[in-house]
Parts: structure tokens; sequence; C-alpha cells
């Protein structure tokens, strides 16, 4: 059986399922996209094909490899989006908690079915329906949980508000000795420079005291002077509403010192090395074109 064990974003990584690109599907129609950046593409003309996503998911799976990762794949579903992994599910300590997401994604939790077969069923947990939580909004961070949310009275008006409150309050009844922290975050369907998909969209900790973060995905100025009291400023990298844009808080922690990024992030990956990062360029521009990056695309299982 599989020890589920995930307290922070960055301890060194064991075993991960990372979403596939293959069989990916039709361009959607616009009245279909989940989010503005796939809007922005399918308008364009622009969405990514399915040809050029694949080699980008496997320069992924060979960065795992490298670093003795064990990967997990989604079983292949036709003409259904996989890529985001971090979508379906996510791991809190010793619990794989089911994301309650859009209704038509539901086949992608069962694509992953074998995963789930070699965990413990006490330890898989199914939230009731009116809890809306994505992993993409959730952060475990030590003896913190952040979570991204949105608690408007026009919650059901946006596709892009993925976690309500009764989402945040089923965490901290779930993992009560943990001191759980939302963050409301800006919501917008029509500009994807205006629009915090999610909590990984504008803010990701790095390294052992570091984080990226962008102000304009917060909605409450407190919220993110919260956070830049709590990591202080000087260990921070600010990201321009573009950069956000981009994707560039949406990188992943194989360990405190090794980030995987994409390989246009020409500022933030100079950045990451005078840290004193590991920096593990991959390509990854088409698969951002559907709003999500490298985060979005993993399902961490296990961290030492």
């Amino acid at each position: 059986m599989l020890q589920l064990n995930v307290i922070d974003e960055i301890s060194p990584l064991k075993a991960v399922v990372l979403g596939i690109a293959r069989g990916s599907g039709p361009v959607p129609s616009p009245e279909d996209a989940y989010d503005p950046k796939s809007l922005e593409h399918i308008l364009n003309g622009t969405y990514p094909k399915e040809e050029d996503m694949i080699p980008e998911m496997e320069a992924f799976a060979k960065v795992f490899r490298k670093h003795g990762v064990e990967v997990f794949r989604p079983e292949l579903i036709e003409d259904c989006n996989q890529i985001f992994s971090r979508d379906i599910a996510f791991v809190i300590e010793d619990k794989l908690i089911k994301a309650n997401i859009l209704p038509h994604r539901e086949e992608e939790f069962e694509a992953i079915l074998h995963v789930l077969d070699i965990i413990a069923p006490e330890n898989i947990l199914y939230p009731p329906d009116e809890v809306h939580i994505e992993g993409g909004d959730v952060m475990p961070w030590y003896d913190h949980i952040f979570i991204g949310t949105y608690t408007g009275h026009d919650y059901p008006d946006y596709i892009t508000a993925r976690t309500n409150w009764e989402g945040v309050e089923f965490i901290q009844q779930m993992f009560p000795d943990k001191m759980v922290k939302s963050f409301e975050l800006r919501k917008c369907i029509v500009n994807p420079r205006e629009n915090a998909l999610h909590l990984d969209c504008c803010f990701q900790p790095i390294g052992k005291n570091k984080a990226i973060i962008h102000k304009g995905g917060f909605l409450k100025e407190e919220e993110y002077n919260w956070l830049v009291d709590f990591f202080g400023p000087e260990n921070l990298f600010q990201i321009t509403a573009d950069e956000m844009y981009q994707m560039c808080s949406n990188v992943f922690s194989i360990s405190p010192e090794v980030v995987v990024s994409e390989e246009k992030f020409t500022r933030l990956n100079n950045w990451l090395r005078n840290q004193g990062f590991v920096v593990e360029e991959i390509p990854y521009s088409e698969v951002s074109k559907q709003g999500g990056l490298l985060r979005c695309s993993t399902l961490p299982l296990v961290r030492e």
C-alpha cells in the first residue's frame, strides 16, 4: 500500500500523479471553456494541439524520473482533458481528498482508480456535495493550510470560482490541528490578466522560506499583506499581471532545492538561481494556454 504523506509544498517528492495530454479531444467551443485563458486561445485560433502538449508533459516526467520520483499517470479516456491532475484530488498529511469539481469532469477521477486501489480506503475522503474545492486552491504548509476561495454572492456566476466557503470549513473540520488561512481571489471570466483561477495562479511557497506572489491576484489587500508579513518582503518574488497570466507562480518543487520551471520564465529562473535553487527548465508554454502550468499538472502523493 502507498503511505500518503504531504505536509508542505517542498519536501523531497517520492510519488506523484502527472496528468496526460493524449486523447485530450477537439478544440472546445467558446461556451465550454473552463477559464478565460483557454477562451482567449479558442477565440484566437491558438488553442494548443495534443501533439505539441505531449512532448511538454513527457519532458516533465523525465525530470521526475531523473530525481528518482515514482510517477503514476491517469488511464486514458478518449476526448477528455486529463492534463490537470491537481483539479481532481489533493493530499494533506495521510489523506487524499477528492475534489468536488465541475460536474462534467468526474470521469477524470475514475481514471486514477488504479492509484486509489493502493491507498487505504479510510485515507480517502469524499466531501459532501455542497463543498466545492480544487487542489490548486489548497496548499499545506507545515502547521498551516493556505486555501484560495471566493465567497462573493455572485459565486455561482463564475466558472472561475472553484473553492467556496464550505470548502474552507470542510478542510478546517478534517484537520482541526492545522491553522487554515483563506484568501479571497480575484475572479474574472473575460480577462485572464485579472483572474486568479486558483491560489497557485498568484502565489506559491518555494524553498524553506520564500514564495512567488502577485498582489493583484488577491481581492483583499490585508490578506496579501498577511503573506508578505509571514514570509518577509525580502523573501518574495513579486510577479506582474502579465507574469501571472504566463503562470510564473505555477512552478513545481521537487525538493527544497530543486524547482521545475518553464524555460521562458527568464526573470524568475535567474532569480531562483541567484537564491541558490537548482532550476530544471522545461518547455510548457503550450499547456499553459489552458490556464494551468506545472503545479496544476501534478498530484503529489508522497513527500519525505
